[in-house]
């Protein structure tokens, strides 16, 4: 198995993050943030299940995705209305990933938590 290209502290401070955010035993019906890694992304979802949908159907909303630049640094994206990825533009891109987790925290610009 190949090494991943990302530096897994970094992905893990990702997953504590968003595993903080809903608590799975207390929304675990309700809402959920899943983390996907792929190649150099790692992209976060909401998921909540479908209001008119069969028991066991969640619809997936994009919240964000870091890209790995390399040397410790990510640029981080949001998910517009459409459901594609666009730059965040409130903070510079090639970013350590504190500043990353902590700009997803604090959502300034209500662009990632409304």
């Amino acid at each position: 198995m190949a090494a991943s290209p990302l530096p897994e502290l970094d992905v893990e401070k990702v997953r504590r993050f968003c595993a903080a955010q809903w608590p799975e035993e207390k929304f675990k019906d309700q809402v959920r943030l899943e983390v996907s890694v792929r190649g150099k992304r790692v992209s976060v979802h909401e998921l909540r299940p479908l209001f008119h949908g069969a028991p066991g159907e969640w619809t997936s909303m994009p919240i964000a995705q870091l890209r790995y630049e390399g040397d410790g640094l990510w640029t981080l994206y949001y998910g517009d209305r459409n459901s594609r990825w666009q730059e965040y533009f409130d903070i510079a891109p090639r970013q350590p990933i504190d500043v990353i987790v902590n700009e997803l925290d604090e959502d300034p610009t209500c662009v990632f938590w409304g």
